[in-house]
């Protein structure tokens, strides 16, 4: 199990959840730097951009002005989509590296900078300890990924009166214990455009070596640890790339 660096830092107020701005360049140009606001970052990195598994740490720091701080003694173990990563869309400007796409059922994780959303779980609260805004999925939510509905890659919960005929397909509560825990990463969502890909999540692997369709995954207990560290004042992101890629972007994006 995952276990924290002594004494988490304390982070100051910032009323608005997900007011770090990020800006993005093409790739290896500046600026393309994380915002002041930013105090939170989970960062994963994969070998390549075929690579199903990664390497997860988050990192947190004090201010601005202070350098960025691991979190966990050792990095988490990490899957990604079976086929690797494709860049997806975050809040930047896509980096001009021949690098694929994302696109809907290609079996690729989005590669990026993205913000956090809503965490998704069975249970009637989240897991103890976690500050993140939380939604216990019922019978009638749905998450679609059916680029044909005005509903694509959007959450969406159902009139029990009135069912549309979509949602036996889209519906979240399935009673898979890999969705005990979903922490949304917000891919394509500002705007949304159909058919760049949708329902994208941290959640529990479904084994050792289980790749995903596109989401991050990992062990429950190193998902709760990562959840129960997250603050919503901290405006936290998460960085997705291969190493290569991180290693040419680090200083322009002002990673750690």
């Amino acid at each position: 199990m995952s276990t924290l660096l002594s004494n988490p830092r304390k982070y100051r107020l910032n009323p608005l959840i997900f007011s770090g701005l990020i800006f993005f360049c093409n790739l290896g140009e500046s600026p393309a730097q994380v915002g002041r606001d930013t105090l939170q970052l989970i960062v994963a990195t994969a070998p390549d951009w075929n690579s199903h598994r990664a390497s997860l740490q988050a990192f947190q720091r004090a201010s601005s002005r202070q350098p960025w701080q691991p979190v966990f003694r050792q990095p988490i173990p990490v899957l990604l989509g079976r086929n690797g990563l494709a860049w997806g869309r975050g809040l930047f400007q896509t980096p001009n590296s021949g690098a694929p796409q994302k696109r809907e059922r290609d079996g690729r994780a989005p590669a990026g900078i993205f913000q956090l959303g809503q965490l998704f779980g069975y249970a009637t609260q989240p897991p103890q300890g976690c500050r993140w805004p939380y939604h216990r999925v019922t019978q009638w939510d749905a998450y679609v990924d059916d680029p044909t509905l005005p509903e694509y890659n959007r959450h969406v919960q159902v009139d029990p009166r009135n069912v549309p005929p979509w949602f036996e397909k889209q519906r979240m509560r399935l009673g898979d214990a890999a969705y005990t825990w979903m922490l949304e990463i917000r891919h394509n969502q500002q705007p949304v455009v159909p058919g760049a890909g949708s329902a994208i999540f941290f959640h529990v692997r479904r084994g050792p070596d289980r790749p995903s369709s596109g989401c991050t995954t990992m062990r429950q207990e190193d998902l709760e640890a990562l959840l129960r560290w997250l603050d919503p004042a901290a405006s936290p992101y998460y960085v997705l790339l291969p190493r290569e890629d991180y290693l040419a972007l680090r200083g322009s994006w002002r990673l750690p």
